[in-house]
């Protein structure tokens, strides 16, 4: 689905991402680890665009999302191609983004209209029965700032959704929640996950890594550390460091 080839990125002069490549397999759940600061976050941007890298290339599906071939030539896509590449690899944000001004139903139907050139009617009808997916289906109605953090978040998630995208990137989506409402959007996510939907997640959640995780990637100043199945991940006989005291961190902050 997704191929992240030697990406390298510098912010004013300082290197945050070393020649990480990688792959994600159509239906898989990547779960992307690290302590903070490692470039999690930024390395999840640049996979649909939202940060372009110093160095490398993604691909979705085999066709570059960052250059087109002119005459022979790699030159940088402009802002509408890159656009349509977006709208196949949906993002649900760590802050929600929701249009405050706009109400639930109004959020959802914005792209589909504007960016698949959906009809209002098609697009209203999609979102009801998004709505209803993440057990909302009695919010459409009412504006983000009457909902609570779990619930906003569901909603980014369905708005996300009603691109109709391939693959889905979420960056921290339970990190901002009181702990009592991070349960409701992580069983939205694992719904997805059952219906086969190509996921990579940023989180902390360490259950839901396991429950719901197809492939671990551990990454620390910039490189990859470890990329492993879920399974062979949490083995109790970890034998790096560095991952054994992040683990323990995390274990120790779980209340």
């Amino acid at each position: 689905m997704l191929q992240v080839t030697n990406i390298n990125k510098s912010f004013h002069g300082k290197q945050v991402i070393k020649g990480i490549d990688l792959s994600v397999q159509k239906g898989e759940v990547l779960v992307i680890i690290g302590p903070s600061g490692s470039g999690k976050s930024t390395f999840l941007r640049m996979m649909n665009a939202l940060e372009f890298p110093t160095e490398g290339d993604v691909l979705l599906e085999g066709e570059s999302i960052l250059y087109k071939n002119v005459n022979n030539k790699k030159q940088p896509r402009k802002e509408k191609e890159l656009s349509k590449f977006r709208a196949e690899i949906g993002m649900v944000f760590q802050g929600f983004h929701l249009f405050a001004h706009k109400t639930v139903l109004e959020n959802i139907i914005e792209g589909p209209m504007q960016v698949r050139k959906i009809k209002k009617e098609q697009a209203i009808q999609q979102a009801e029965q998004l709505l209803e997916k993440v057990g909302l289906s009695d919010k459409g109605n009412q504006y983000p700032h009457s909902l609570s953090g779990g619930q906003q978040q569901r909603i980014a998630i369905a708005r996300a959704l009603a691109m109709k995208p391939k693959m889905l990137l979420f960056d921290e989506p339970t990190s901002a929640l009181d702990p009592e409402l991070v349960g409701e959007v992580l069983a939205v996510m694992k719904e997805l996950a059952n219906e086969g939907m190509t996921m990579a997640v940023v989180t902390h959640e360490m259950g839901f890594a396991r429950e719901v995780g197809d492939r671990i990637v551990f990454i620390d100043h910039g490189v990859i550390v470890q990329d492993a199945p879920v399974h062979q991940f949490f083995q109790t006989n970890q034998k790096n460091d560095r991952i054994n005291r992040f683990l323990s961190t995390i274990s120790r902050n779980v209340v």
